[in-house]
């Protein structure tokens, strides 16, 4: 794939997302080489992801403005469709992701960084939702994520100024989980993801399940949700194996995800 690397280290896959000379800029072939390397994801094998940019200075820079451009009406919706699409994916993908932003996260690339299940950042990132100053509104979900991750009042300044934010502001906000020097921000990320792969695969899909399929209904629909997943962690090798290591007082602990 052109634009997206991926390698697997243990039961952590890291994709690349490789195009610093336009700051790793989505167009769609980016996004197309992001689906295909989603399908590549053996999620028997692979128990969390890591999603990062080439280069230092950029996570993503936003969508290709050259290609936006001159789109019609028809094909920006078609546009926005794809990348949303996509995001979507990343969002309900059957393995945690984690979004590990060196550098610039605009635009297009802020709406990835939301779309995975945790968003770490190294100390020289910058999040923004430039759009309104380019005439148009975020296209792949930053409407939509940006307020359910930091309310809708300091959304709807992010979008509505169009101005950017560094770092600290980031985690002060909750957009960001934590924020490490550029050489630390990998290790971070590897180390986050090989503690999620130790625990039991089955648990940790349905509590992501559990989480967001849980977050936009009542209380008592969501309870109803988690009771069944709940549910459906019971009768696995994982459960038993988890359980005896606690009553055996054991720490070696052995996950098939079955």
């Amino acid at each position: 794939m052109g634009f997206v690397d991926y390698q697997a280290e243990g039961m952590v896959g890291i994709l690349t997302i490789n195009r610093p000379a336009a700051l790793n800029a989505l167009n769609s072939g980016v996004l197309d080489d992001l689906n295909a390397a989603l399908d590549g994801v053996d999620v028997n094998e692979i128990r969390a992801l890591i999603i990062t940019g080439a280069g230092d200075k950029s996570f993503v820079a936003g969508a290709d403005i050259a290609e936006m451009s001159a789109l019609t009406k028809e094909e920006a919706e078609a546009f926005g469709r794809k990348g949303n699409d996509l995001f979507l994916r990343i969002e309900s993908f059957d393995i945690p992701v984690i979004a590990a932003v060196n550098g610039y996260a605009l635009g297009g690339g802020c709406e990835l960084s939301m779309s995975c299940d945790i968003r770490i950042c190294s100390d020289n990132a910058v999040f923004g939702q430039p759009e309104t100053g380019l005439g148009i509104t975020p296209g792949f979900g930053g409407t939509q994520r940006l307020a359910r991750l930091v309310g809708m009042g300091m959304a709807k300044q992010m979008i509505y100024t169009a101005r950017n934010i560094k770092a600290d502001e980031a985690l002060r906000i909750g957009l960001v989980n934590a924020v490490y020097p550029q050489a630390e921000l990998m290790p971070a990320a590897k180390k986050m993801a090989e503690g999620i792969a130790r625990n039991a695969p089955i648990a940790v899909a349905n509590a992501k399940k559990a989480i967001n399929d849980g977050y936009q209904v009542s209380i008592e629909e969501g309870a109803a949700i988690e009771e069944e997943l709940f549910g459906d962690c019971f009768e696995t090798h994982d459960q038993k194996e988890g359980m005896g290591a606690f009553l055996e007082k054991r720490k070696e602990k052995i996950f098939t995800n079955n």
